[in-house]
């Protein structure tokens, strides 16, 4: 009886935490819904925002991350002088998962180049901002014909010591799956959110408004804190593997990258990219952390510029 009485109090609690949980979704969902089109792509529903006139460049977000990231401020500048398309990708903000997972950055490359193949972007220049970077590599490694440049923001390219952060380990098991990311639905402090925020921009000041419009809370939902968490602690793998390809890679590839990124090492990375692929144009960014499309968007833009005019676009 006694053991009866056990299991029926751990299911109301979990119910509770459910319950909670998804009403937290509901509340940020409401907050931050869609801000452009939803496309189906092999069956995949793919949330995109399209601006503007010109060469097509397709923009894609790091980790825990959403196309609100680049609408902020980066997508109306660029709307200026081409065709941008932001997309999310699987499992966060509006696109949905391919499988539970975790998709790979080929799976992503494979279904985001579909989705601009779509929207009518045979051969964009495609810019990815961190692990959105190993997105865009993998795109111009298998699809190299569908791919005029590459910028990449602060991007991962190489294989780097340590281990990755136990909240992603946690997640990305079974047990975390279905115990601990219902409870971080349920009860992640709002102020938790705006640290971890303020955290990745640092050494510099995250840009006032932001945290208010990024939609963060949105990979705080059950389905992207489990898509999120396998993707990231198969990212070293997928990277290892990718990184023997490089060689093949002839189209022009700009890169930028802060002297402060404690995220994304200069020296692990970018310094290690430009030394195996000749085709690249490495800018150092003095005092810049990991978000340059951000802090520094005069100098982002500047290197799609530069993207655009090698590729024969502008």
């Amino acid at each position: 009886m006694k053991v009866l009485v056990f299991l029926l109090v751990l299911l109301a609690i979990a119910a509770a935490i459910h319950l909670r949980a998804g009403a937290r979704e509901a509340r940020w969902e409401a907050r931050f819904p869609p801000l452009g089109q939803i496309i189906e792509v092999d069956g995949t529903r793919v949330h995109a925002v399209v601006r503007g006139t010109g060469p097509d460049l397709v923009l894609i977000h790091g980790s825990s991350g959403n196309l609100r990231d680049f609408t902020f401020q980066l997508v109306d500048r660029l709307a200026e002088e081409y065709r941008v398309i932001a997309f999310d990708r699987p499992g966060l903000g509006y696109t949905e998962r391919l499988h539970d997972r975790g998709a790979t950055v080929a799976e992503q490359a494979a279904l985001l180049q579909k989705a601009a193949e779509r929207l009518g972007a045979e051969r964009p220049i495609v810019l990815g901002q961190s692990y959105g970077g190993a997105v865009a590599l993998s795109w111009a490694v298998t699809r190299p014909d569908a791919v005029s440049a590459l910028v990449l923001v602060a991007s991962p390219t190489h294989p780097w010591d340590g281990s990755v952060p136990g909240l992603y380990r946690m997640n990305s098991t079974a047990l975390g799956s279905a115990l601990a990311v219902p409870l971080i639905t349920a009860l992640v402090p709002q102020s938790y959110i705006h640290d971890q925020i303020a955290a990745v921009f640092g050494p510099e000041a995250m840009p006032e408004g932001y945290d208010d419009y990024v939609g963060a809370e949105l990979a705080a939902r059950r389905v992207s804190l489990r898509a999120n968490a396998r993707q990231r602690t198969a990212l070293l793998d997928q990277i290892t593997a990718m990184q023997p390809r490089y060689g093949d890679l002839s189209l022009p590839i700009e890169m930028i990258h802060g002297t402060a990124d404690t995220t994304v090492g200069l020296s692990i990375h970018a310094e290690r990219f430009i030394k195996e692929v000749p085709a690249t144009n490495l800018t150092r960014l003095e005092g810049v952390g990991h978000l340059p499309h951000q802090t520094a968007p005069g100098e982002t833009v500047a290197a799609i510029d530069r993207a655009a005019a090698r590729a024969g676009l502008r």
